[in-house]
């Protein structure tokens, strides 16, 4: 491939499974960050490929009429919300598109006309949990850089992409409801008067390393501070200091981790004051949100993608449902009133207990669950103690389904199954391994993640010749 440093007059023509623009010009594929079909602009290159160029925008000859002004000051920067520029209808229509040529071009199936792309209920303050990372190595603008003013290199705040040793300062994020944005800049004010220091990623030291908010739709509120370091007075200083400033707070929890990487799976969570855990509702169910528990982080839509998989499932009251990769029981707890009985599948034996604690919680008695490596669990063996199912429920992570849960399905041969997913290409290169046996009854995708490329589709699947 050729140098190419600039490229001028460039048609952006569609959208890549990344959020990028896509323009082509003298047989190359060029992908530019930050814009949008219709926009004729002039790109610098910054990147490249055996195959394309990665560019940015310099100069816009016309712009979209689809553009509309970022709502946040750290747009650009920031690796989250990378539609802003789009309005939320076209952001649909473009995700809508992304899932229907995924299912056209790998399931090799027949696809019926889908239901319409719901969107969200909330478009911003829609997540129930962030995670804030401390660092003193603060991303440093172009201006700061060149101020004679040398500015403070703290940090709490998102990764910078593709830097994972550079934080981007937040001062206001718009994904979370309130107290978020409140805690984490009182918490950073506090540490920058009492000199307490901030995580070094490269050199793995320093006191404060992690700060994660989970709220809920009923007001509650869990805080989590991890420390990099075991200094009990200024850990103390610090959790006294969130307690007294914010003492309606639900959950105040912290842990000390002095390993190299930030996962909490495995440390062990301490509780400071109020409860260990969060509760949320979702109709007339509460679920129990701990601090290791995975949930939607986008309870209201979460709600509504779980009202399609109902109906999708469209159960009478004697139906045996399998719901694999069951989580913390969420879909099971939600079908289970209209179920014969629900088994949950799950690999994460902490969730488990939570899925099981969640339906005695509710005074649900028809679910039983099982913590298990997903590709080794439906044998022989485990049908034949459980029972063949009606319906199987699959909400696999992005990369899809372990092809031994596919061969499992096509053998058990359920007269119907539900598979949600948050990857439509791994949605669709699963489908492709069921085609033989199933059809494609139903498609939806539900949009989970304003602002983002992120999508997920449900489609349901219905046996062959099955009366």
């Amino acid at each position: 491939m050729k140098k190419v440093e600039h490229v001028e007059h460039l048609e952006i023509t569609g959208i890549s499974a990344d959020g990028k623009g896509v323009g082509r010009k003298d047989n190359l594929v060029i992908f530019v960050n930050q814009s949008a079909p219709g926009d004729i602009l002039d790109v610098k290159i910054i990147g490249k490929d055996k195959k394309f160029l990665i560019g940015t925008p310099q100069f816009f000859h016309k712009k979209s009429p689809n553009r509309i002004i970022p709502f946040c000051e750290h747009f650009g920067i920031c690796g989250g919300c990378k539609w802003q520029h789009i309005d939320y209808q076209s952001q649909l229509k473009y995700k809508e598109e992304h899932v229907n040529a995924n299912l056209k071009k790998l399931s090799n199936m027949p696809i019926p006309d889908s239901e319409p792309i719901l969107g969200s209920v909330k478009t911003d303050h829609y997540r129930n949990k962030l995670e804030y990372t401390f660092s003193n190595k603060r991303w440093l603008t172009t201006e700061e850089l060149a101020s004679e003013i040398p500015p403070s290199g703290n940090a709490v705040g998102f990764h910078i992409p593709k830097m994972f040793d550079k934080i981007l300062d937040i001062e206001q994020c718009h994904l979370q409801p309130e107290p978020s944005n409140q805690i984490r800049l009182a918490l950073k004010q506090f540490a920058e008067a009492h000199e307490l220091s901030f995580y070094d990623i490269k050199g793995n030291h320093g006191l404060l390393r992690n700060l994660i908010i989970r709220t809920t739709t009923t007001g509650e509120v869990m805080v989590i501070v991890q420390f990099g370091e075991d200094d009990e007075a200024s850990i103390l200083s610090v959790m006294n200091f969130l307690n007294e400033q914010f003492p309606s707070l639900t959950s105040l929890l912290y842990l000390i981790n002095l390993k190299k990487n930030e996962t909490l799976y495995d440390q062990k969570i301490l509780k400071f004051s109020g409860q260990d855990f969060i509760s949320e509702k979702m109709g007339d169910l509460i679920f129990k949100i701990g601090p290791k528990s995975f949930y939607q982080t986008n309870s209201l839509q979460a709600h509504e993608l779980y009202k399609i998989v109902a109906a999708f499932a469209d159960l009478k009251g004697n139906e045996l449902v399998y719901d694999l990769y069951t989580g913390t029981g969420t879909i099971a707890n939600f079908i289970a009133k209209s179920a014969g009985k629900v088994i949950g599948i799950e690999s994460i034996g902490e969730a488990v207990q939570d899925a099981i604690y969640n339906s005695k919680l509710n005074q649900i008695t028809n679910t039983l669950f099982y913590a298990g490596d997903m590709k080794d669990m439906l044998s022989g063996e485990f049908i034949e103690k459980n029972g063949l199912p009606d319906v199987v429920i699959t909400d696999p992570p992005r990369v899809g389904m372990h092809k031994n849960v596919i061969d499992a399905l096509n053998a058990l041969n359920p007269p119907k199954i539900i598979y949600v997913s948050c990857n439509p290409a791994t949605q669709a290169r699963d489908l492709d391994l069921l085609k033989e046996q199933y059809e494609m009854i139903k498609t939806q995708a539900v949009d989970m993640f304003p602002h983002t490329q992120h999508i997920e589709n449900i489609v349901l699947l219905k046996l062959k010749n099955h009366a």
